[in-house]
């Protein structure tokens, strides 16, 4: 776990952290390829989870494909059209009260973001998310943007999985693609 902005780095002295944060974090970075290029990571994701036929540039949207090579990763099943942000209110089940690990999807203009709960401050949540800015980072997206929040199914569910309060710093994201 390298490159961890300073906000977030108590995810490291956590234990145990859940699964598709863990993964997530080995991705930490994973940026899209500028111009017609295409980054050779994001399109291994496509083709680790049997999606290679419906997507082949990282100029697509990939919020979706992000989640479904973590949570395939985490041994969860991703929900029928992962690529589809909107799809993973379906994943899991549902959650009251957000916490961390948690599949949080978003609307947006044009359509939906799906990202990983990280902890949250009065006005927003903090997710771990591919596609924001265009690469695996961490962000912040307003509270009353949220559509569903869906947690993964667990044998033995993690003690880290519980909400998480934290500072309201960095930009608020307003568009995630």
């Amino acid at each position: 776990m390298t490159n961890i902005p300073t906000a977030y780095q108590w995810l490291q002295r956590l234990d145990p952290l859940p699964l598709m944060i863990r993964h997530a974090l080995a991705e930490l970075g994973t940026i899209e390829a500028a111009g017609p290029a295409d980054n050779p990571v994001i399109l291994g994701w496509a083709k680790e989870v049997g999606l290679t036929s419906t997507y082949g540039s990282d100029s697509i949207p990939w919020c979706g494909l992000f989640m479904a090579v973590i949570a395939r990763r985490a041994g969860k099943t991703a929900p029928e059209k992962p690529l589809w942000a909107l799809s993973w209110s379906g994943f899991g089940t549902a959650a009251a009260i957000p916490s961390l690990g948690d599949v949080l999807v978003f609307k947006r203009n044009g359509g939906g973001h799906v990202a990983l709960y990280v902890g949250e401050d009065g006005s927003a949540f903090h997710v771990l998310g591919g596609n924001q800015s265009d690469r695996v980072c961490f962000t912040r997206i307003a509270k009353a943007r949220l559509h569903a929040a869906r947690r993964p199914v667990y044998r033995a569910r993690p003690v880290t999985v519980k909400p998480y309060r934290l500072a309201a710093a960095g930009g608020m994201s307003r568009s995630e693609s």
